[in-house]
């Protein structure tokens, strides 16, 4: 009956008094946890969990007890994963998760924070000291229905914070100034704090700001954006340019963001979780000029904006030699005709089914399938994602992680060659 329900094309505004009242009582049931610690909150489209993360980290490194809550996972030293598909939890959960987090003795909240949070009032009551904005681009319209209201979702966390952290080179930063008590800017191209001397390889980034030099362990230029706004937390914050760069560096990864799996192949296999136009541009972007064949696996999920999905095939198309279109959380729609927007805009692109352009709606064997077309020098990319311990069909949640299935079929591929 709820998933009929929420067909309906007026069912987010209708049940938003439910979530203002499921907020409330949530907040003061748990005592309103948040009020007893400092907490940054990050949203945006992409970009938005490698950010937490980097602030966590370098928090920590600089000595300070610190709490994370993010699409990947949340904890304070050890971290629980986070099995749900969902990165800003429903308000009680939330509430109660920051409740235990505080109990233990932090001073930093570091949360990811999404427009469908905001906008069901989830983050009620959460006092946010700094609010830092990544990005924004196309997606979750099928909630939002308008870009406008996405952005303005998103706007209602600069209200809140003491202290805004904006992305200059982002138009929508223009419209989060006026929302903004307090904020600074940053960039590449544009901003008050601009990375400049920008140097990237396959094994992260490394730049400059102002005295301060950045190195990351994690690649893409979309690093040097996410690496650039947790520095400026830190320096708001008070940290030492040592315990910026120190703290930055010193994250190895960031669970199904371009994780590298080697298991001495011939070939490269990066597993990210990139699942909206903007992500998959970005990850191609951040291996240019590269001399063997990309080979790019990914699909879409069910009950999610179709509107993307000849996009993102064209953006695969485009980038890739070859491209294997495979099962997403396909929920209860229909795989193939999930896949079906996919392959048109690869088709658009030129690619041929059967040629360059291949469906297995078997997502283990679409990555086999990818990884046996692999010769030494290629590119393997395995996104949408990353992270996710489950795959959603329309009989439930079934087991189901990239990284591991990536590491099992390219072990059985090394057991069955020559030596």
């Amino acid at each position: 009956m709820k998933k009929l329900l929420e067909k309906l094309p007026f069912y987010n505004t209708a049940v938003l008094p439910y979530h203002l009242a499921q907020a409330v009582i949530a907040s003061s049931k748990h005592h309103h946890p948040a009020k007893k610690i400092r907490v940054i909150g990050v949203t945006g489209t992409n970009g938005k969990t490698t950010t937490c993360f980097m602030i966590w980290q370098m928090l920590r490194h600089a000595g300070f007890k610190t709490g994370l809550m993010t699409t990947v996972a949340y904890g304070v030293d050890k971290l629980e994963p986070e099995l749900g598909h969902m990165t800003t939890v429903d308000a009680n959960t939330l509430n109660q998760r920051i409740e235990n987090i505080a109990s233990q003795g932090i001073e930093f909240l570091v949360l990811e924070v999404t427009s469908h949070a905001l906008a069901e009032y989830r983050t009620l009551g959460i006092p946010f000291e700094i609010a830092v904005f990544t990005n924004l681009t196309h997606d979750h319209l099928d909630y939002h229905k308008t870009l406008t209201n996405y952005r303005n979702a998103k706007g209602k966390l600069f209200k809140k914070a003491n202290f805004s952290i904006l992305n200059a080179d982002d138009p929508a930063t223009k419209y989060y100034k006026t929302l903004s008590r307090e904020y600074i800017t940053y960039g590449i191209k544009h901003g008050e704090n601009r990375a400049e001397n920008i140097k990237m390889d396959v094994d992260g980034v490394k730049y400059s700001f102002g005295d301060i030099n950045i190195e990351t362990n994690i690649p893409g230029e979309f690093n040097v954006y996410n690496s650039l706004a947790a520095a400026l937390v830190g320096q708001k914050l008070g940290l030492s340019p040592e315990q910026i760069t120190d703290g930055i560096k010193s994250l190895d990864s960031v669970e199904g963001r371009m994780n590298i799996i080697d298991e001495g192949q011939p070939f490269t296999v990066i597993v990210d979780y990139a699942h909206a136009p903007d992500a998959l541009e970005k990850v191609f972007a951040s291996i240019p000029n590269h001399k063997g064949k990309i080979i790019s696996v990914h699909g879409g999920a069910g009950r999610r904006d179709p509107s993307t999905r000849p996009i993102r095939g064209e953006i695969l198309a485009k980038n890739s030699d070859i491209v294997v279109i495979t099962e997403d959380d396909s929920r209860d729609e229909d795989p193939e005709t999930i896949a079906a927007g996919f392959i048109k805009g690869a088709e658009k692109q030129g690619k041929t089914l059967g040629k360059d352009l291949f469906l297995e709606l078997d997502r283990k064997q679409a990555i086999k399938l990818a990884l046996d077309k692999a010769h030494k020098g290629d590119i393997v990319l395995i996104l949408g994602k990353g992270h996710e311990k489950t795959i959603l069909r329309a009989d439930g949640p079934h087991d189901f992680e990239d990284i591991k299935v990536a590491r099992s079929l390219l072990k059985a591929r090394n057991s069955q060659s020559p030596r």
